[in-house]
């Protein structure tokens, strides 16, 4: 008896931990290529801060999702705008812009 309530406690925490993990957000791969696209067009200067200004949608499949960067160089800051547009139903990148505003 001992054995079938722990097997079914732990049935309940997988099932927990699943819906844990399928509530991050779709957008947090997007998120990661664009921090390495900033990190990449600018390795000596310090991001220092992120954020995730919301998404567009263009066509019935095919979003666009936004991330605004405050990068740091030589002690003065500025923004970097990250625009990613991709399709929701094959999960693949179609357009990445960079804009910097200074």
């Amino acid at each position: 008896m001992k054995k079938i309530i722990g097997l079914l406690i732990f049935i309940l925490s997988l099932s927990t931990f699943q819906q844990v993990l399928a509530q991050q957000p779709d957008y947090e791969k997007y998120g990661k290529i664009a921090i390495v696209v900033v990190q990449a067009n600018h390795p000596a200067e310090e991001v220092t801060d992120y954020e995730y200004k919301g998404r567009k949608q263009l066509t019935k499949d095919e979003v666009e999702d936004d991330f605004l960067f405050l990068v740091a160089e030589n002690g003065k800051e500025f923004n970097v705008l990250v625009k990613i547009k991709h399709n929701l139903a094959n999960n693949k990148l179609l357009n990445l812009t960079v804009e910097e505003s200074k």
